[in-house]
């Protein structure tokens, strides 16, 4: 063969290498767009996750999923095979690789806290129910001793044939929605034997749950991630209908307005913290004088305080122009976010919140902060005051949208309760009540 007809030969190959969209190049390029699912291991249990990547390779929307709820990432970015995804507002990320074998391997959590996680593309199969599920719908009261000096939490379910959605509403707030089947372990973890396995993995934490029905016909609930602190043992709590529960004499689910009072009923709450601009205010600003003033103690880092932040940024928006003030105290867990609040910054961001978010200290100087207050323990608390200053009512904890029944009717009460306020007319010695 001569010189140019190789020549030629060579050219028509490299030709159609370059031009062909099936070439290996091509096929080999990565791309994390899609549906992954795996788990993530805290506390030395699987914990199930779903995430969803569309849109950009390189810069991926991503949500973490849970049932029909999806839990929003704030940016995402991949490049040479590296997954870094931020929930700023919870000072969280997964930081992840692909592997060749399209697996993402990596971590989820804040800098000094991190959970591994292995996922893979594509949705896993559909759990198939061993046994026949026994009917555990409706309300149940779980017995408790809890360090905020309650007898029992309120457990909620929603049943449909093998599927359940579960809250559990404490008087310091919900557990967010658990969504889960019947009988089915994770994947390398055995399940007690007959049992509701119900879970949650969004940007707030972890979560993960079994309920199993007992002959009796109370339900053993077991907290997979809570370790008991001597014997290394999974928290284990039983269920009642609230028929039986009083049968039996145990004491219901706490009111949330009795849980928190103030020492002195006459007394002016006190405050005084920097806002985001380093700005003080107090409780003795003009700003407040003759004013109903809500006053939510919380912290960027609370599930529950980001809950309530639609419902406080809603009522201010309602009633701000008829003397409505909204004040968040933000106790944060971490000094490195009193330095640098960046994780607050998100969260009033995320939330669009127009009233006043104050930067008031760490979660252990709460009782300092706020002397006047007894069994202040619940996060968030909220403190509603009349027109002349004085407490009318504390709130603690939050019912969300994960209690449909609670929250709803939470939603009516603050806000009946405002408009009460609202229409009480403004005192004539305000001035002197406020200097």
């Amino acid at each position: 063969m001569s010189f140019v007809s190789r020549t030629f030969l060579v050219r028509i190959f490299l030709a159609s290498f370059l031009l062909s969209p099936l070439s290996a190049r091509a096929q080999a390029k990565p791309t994390p767009l899609g549906i992954w699912t795996g788990t993530a291991i805290s506390h030395g249990q699987p914990v199930p996750i779903e995430l969803r990547l569309s849109g950009s390779p390189e810069s991926p929307t991503a949500v973490l999923i849970n049932g029909p709820e999806t839990t929003p990432a704030t940016s995402a970015t991949f490049a040479n095979n590296h997954l870094l995804i931020t929930f700023n507002y919870f000072a969280r990320t997964i930081d992840a690789t692909l592997g060749s074998d399209r697996t993402l391997t990596g971590s989820f959590g804040t800098a000094k806290v991190r959970y591994p996680l292995t996922l893979t593309l594509g949705n896993p199969p559909a759990p198939i129910a061993t046994t026949t599920p026994p009917d555990i719908n409706g309300e149940w009261e779980i017995a408790v001793e809890s360090p905020n000096g309650e007898s029992a939490w309120q457990l909620r379910v929603e049943q449909d044939h093998a599927k359940v959605r579960a809250v559990i509403q404490r008087v310091d707030g919900d557990t967010a929605s658990l969504y889960g089947t019947w009988d089915q372990p994770a994947p390398g973890q055995t399940a007690p034997s007959h049992a509701f396995r119900v879970s949650r993995f969004s940007a707030a934490s972890p979560a993960l749950y079994t309920l199993a029905p007992q002959p009796d016909g109370t339900l053993l609930v077991s907290n997979l991630l809570r370790a008991d602190q001597t014997a290394n043992r999974q928290q284990n709590l039983i269920a009642r209908r609230p028929a039986a529960a009083r049968a039996a004499h145990l004491a219901p689910p706490t009111d949330p307005t009795q849980q928190t009072r103030m020492k002195d009923p006459n007394a002016h709450l006190q405050f005084s913290a920097p806002d985001l601009s380093g700005h003080i205010v107090s409780s003795t600003d003009r700003q407040f004088d003759g004013k109903v003033v809500i006053v939510s103690i919380g912290g960027s880092w609370c599930p529950n305080c980001h809950d309530e932040a639609p419902l406080l940024e809603s009522l201010y928006k309602q009633f701000h122009a008829h003397g409505l003030e909204v004040v968040n105290l933000s106790f944060e867990d971490d000094d490195a976010q009193l330095k640098n609040p960046e994780r607050l910054h998100a969260f009033v961001d995320r939330y669009h919140l127009d009233y006043t978010v104050l930067l008031a200290g760490t979660t252990d100087q709460l009782n300092e902060k706020l002397p006047q207050a007894e069994h202040l323990d619940s996060w968030p608390t909220s403190f509603f005051l009349g027109r002349d200053g004085h407490v009318r009512q504390i709130h603690a904890g939050f019912a969300g949208p994960a209690n449909p029944p609670a929250h709803a009717a939470l939603v009516k009460e603050m806000t009946d309760l405002i408009a009460e306020l609202i229409a009480e007319p403004v005192p004539t010695q305000s001035a002197a009540t406020h200097p």
